[in-house]
């Protein structure tokens, strides 16, 4: 009897070491759980809070890039209707001087005695048909005469005593100036009034 009481004790002892250690095994597999748990990354909150964030930055890089294509949209456009208004701004500025030269003629066909009627009429619808292609191009005179010196619009070419004039205003045109679609396509060449002298103090 007493033989078997020790073997129900060895065995109850057995039980309650294999129990211990399965509890033990239990907890330190729990707390690897737990630990696994800590190690896998933020939490839902924060993970929202990044992704908001991000989806911020990602708008501000739209609108930023999206201005940007506006802006390169406008100067393409600007740059095209540009293109359009001054294409023939070479060949306007070439036939200038043969304005110049038929307003000349005009002027010196005027001035000459004789019978040349016809040709003077001539002439001045030339002059007349020129001046309306210009003008459908764009090209308008530039105003000088009488106007404030305006290095914008005209060149000097000297200065000239004059008392129907105010100082630095034009007193005298020797050549016309011409604007393309209000851009200058050619300054005027003018003379610039100055008041007349005064004589020199006689002793």
């Amino acid at each position: 009897m007493a033989k078997k009481n020790k073997k129900e004790t060895a065995a109850q002892t057995a039980e309650d070491r294999k129990e211990e250690k399965e509890g033990k095994t239990t907890e330190a597999s729990g707390a690897e759980t737990a630990e696994e748990a800590g190690q896998q990354g933020p939490s839902l909150e924060e993970q929202l809070t990044a992704s908001r964030e991000e989806a911020k930055k990602n708008w501000d890089l739209y609108l930023r890039e999206r201005a940007n294509l506006e802006n390169f949209r406008k100067r393409a456009q600007r740059d095209k209707e540009d293109l359009a208004r001054f294409a023939n701004e070479k060949i306007l500025r070439e036939i200038l001087p043969v304005l110049d030269n038929l307003e000349r003629a005009l002027e010196h066909a005027r001035e000459s005695e004789g019978d040349n009627g016809g040709l003077l009429e001539g002439v001045e619808m030339t002059l007349g048909q020129l001046h309306k292609v210009l003008e459908k191009s764009g090209v308008t005179p530039v105003a000088a005469l009488g106007e404030t010196f305006d290095p914008a619009y005209h060149e000097a070419m000297g200065q000239l005593e004059s008392e129907e004039h105010p100082p630095n205003t034009v007193a005298r045109e020797l050549q016309k100036g011409y604007l393309l679609n209000e851009r200058l396509l050619r300054p005027a060449l003018v003379m610039i009034a100055k008041g007349p002298s005064e004589p020199a103090a006689k002793d």
